[in-house]
């Protein structure tokens, strides 16, 4: 008899934990971005998460979502963290952090969270109807 952990019923609420995993990530990066705006020289980090699932489910281009989302590799779904050498300079000094638009990314990042959450939240009471 095969028991709950043995089906892909948490294979959506595995990609919507990378998910959370990196939006906590940026959340960190734009926070040092903040930190070091005053810091010559430095170059403002972020997240590249969206690019990783993208690729991923483009891997099985002919199925379902479903049928995507079981086929994903956890591993390729790592959200990678760079420093952002191409931006601009506002500074003499060679800084390219600009603290009203990292106010306008963590904002939009805060949204991206706590949708993610809900929609986890919306797993889990899925898989207690289903239980019940």
């Amino acid at each position: 008899m095969s028991s709950l952990m043995d089906t892909n019923a948490f294979d959506y609420v595995n990609v919507l934990d990378k998910a959370m995993d990196a939006s906590a990530l940026r959340h960190e990066a734009i926070s040092n971005n903040l930190s070091n705006v005053d810091t010559p020289g430095y170059k403002r980090q972020d997240v590249n998460f969206e690019t990783q699932l993208a690729k991923a489910l483009r891997h099985s281009r002919y199925k379902s979502m479903d049928a995507k989302v079981a086929d994903l590799k956890m591993r390729r779904l790592d959200p990678i963290q760079y420093r952002d050498y191409a931006g601009f300079s506002y500074r003499i000094d060679g800084n390219n952090v600009d603290p009203d638009t990292e106010g306008v990314y963590l904002a939009k990042n805060q949204i991206v969270y706590q949708g993610l959450y809900q929609s986890v939240s919306q797993e889990f009471k899925n898989l207690q109807t289903v239980m019940k």
